[in-house]
């Protein structure tokens, strides 16, 4: 079973070539991660970045405006998956299947952009995922909460 619990906003992935974040309509995911990320394959457990557009939010009340993207994320939705426990398993479209693995913690780069910012997102800032079920993720796919029962 599954519950329906928001959508993907934006998509992003880090390139070799690039220092910034490149937004996509799409990304390809297999089991060792995103295709075309410059992470691809390093560390399954903290293959995907999932942030919940709460973050920005947070930000924006502290005049701290910074475009979607800036926290590293790869994927952006209008979920809060923060309070989910390692293990939870998120249905991304049709096929994907995400699990959670750890919270992401802040780094370095957040207090370049704004000092307040590793303080302000300390538990705000991602989850990590690793791919269970590969295929492609598109900006505005429903996010579903699968049931423990799900492999």
């Amino acid at each position: 079973m599954s519950n329906r619990v928001g959508k993907v906003i934006a998509l992003f992935i880090s390139t070799p070539q690039l220092k910034d974040r490149v937004e996509k309509e799409s990304i390809s995911l297999d089991t060792k991660g995103i295709v075309e990320d410059k992470f691809y394959h390093t560390d399954i457990n903290r293959s995907v970045l999932i942030t919940s557009e709460k973050s920005y939010v947070l930000a924006s009340k502290q005049a701290i405006s910074i475009p979607y993207g800036t926290l590293g994320e790869n994927l952006l939705i209008d979920y809060n998956p923060y309070h989910l426990p390692s293990g939870s398993k998120l249905q991304i479209g049709d096929t994907v299947i995400l699990e959670i693995s750890q919270n992401c913690t802040i780094c370095d780069h957040l207090s370049k952009i704004d000092e307040r910012l590793p303080l302000l997102l300390k538990n705000d800032r991602g989850i990590f995922a690793r791919v269970i079920q590969g295929g492609e993720i598109r900006k505005g796919d429903v996010l579903y909460l699968l049931s423990e029962n799900i492999a």
